[in-house]
């Protein structure tokens, strides 16, 4: 029973592969465009892609080009190859400003990049693209029905982005007096983000950097400076103590001024 039914299926493979074949090699535009649409609805979006690009030149102009446009991108999104889809969302809107789908293909192009962004360990412009474009999706279409969505995907996408500065300061402060005084690298990203993304779940974590960071510049400064790093460090104590007073990382923190207290003091 499985040796004939491996055979049926073969033989059906090989029927379609056929007549794709035989459609590909046609002259008839409207026969290839009606089983591009076919393929499409059937989920085998590579060769609806494939039929929907052979015909575009020719209904250029005319109104059904703005369907197989929509289709070509849509086609790309079920192919999981969200590069190109963005790339025919965006000549979708450059072309059809007013077109029928254009709050779709504005979502889509965020959405696109979205979920081209990678781990945060890596280089996040698909981030930043999704963010601009869902940005712009918002100043256009306040009212869509879309807005929450949109909401919620650039507050996860901030969140990636800052996570990666927090890995960054974090680094640069593991990284201490390594060739070159890294502590006030560390520092630099840490205040940055925190300017950038005042309501992160990392502000805790990124402010207690800062506190360390300016602590171990002092304890590990020459004799001259030492007294004006501790003073500084016990003002990032009174700031972080006072944002945070039952902080996580309170016990360290009270130890860092204690420390920088005493030194400040004798």
């Amino acid at each position: 029973m499985k040796k004939y039914l491996a055979i049926i299926i073969v033989f059906i493979a090989s029927v379609s592969c056929s007549e794709y074949q035989n459609l590909l090699k046609s002259d008839d535009p409207e026969l290839k465009y009606n089983k591009a649409v076919e393929y499409f609805e059937k989920n085998d979006f590579m060769r609806a892609s494939t039929l929907f690009d052979d015909v575009s030149r020719y209904y250029k102009g005319t109104e059904r080009s703005e369907q197989i446009l929509n289709y070509m991108a849509r086609s790309y999104m079920g192919q999981k190859d969200y590069f190109t889809a963005s790339e025919y969302y965006n000549t979708y809107v450059k072309t059809y400003p007013k077109g029928t789908y254009i709050t779709e293909a504005r979502f889509m192009i965020g959405y696109c990049y979205y979920l081209d962004s990678p781990d945060a360990r890596l280089d996040q412009t698909a981030t930043r693209d999704a963010i601009n474009a869902f940005q712009e999706f918002l100043d256009i279409h306040p009212e869509s029905e879309r807005v929450p969505e949109v909401n919620k995907l650039l507050d996860e996408l901030k969140s990636k982005l800052v996570y990666k500065e927090f890995l960054s300061a974090r680094l640069y402060y593991n990284l201490g007096n390594y060739l070159g005084n890294n502590y006030l690298s560390a520092i630099v990203v840490a205040q940055n983000a925190l300017k950038n993304y005042p309501a992160s779940d990392y502000r805790e974590e990124l402010s207690f950097i800062i506190l360390q960071s300016k602590y171990q510049q002092a304890l590990q400064s020459v004799e001259d400076k030492k007294t004006e790093r501790y003073r500084d460090t016990i003002d990032e104590y009174y700031n972080y103590i006072n944002e945070y007073p039952s902080g996580k990382f309170r016990r360290d923190a009270e130890k860092i001024y204690a420390e920088s207290k005493q030194i400040v003091k004798d």
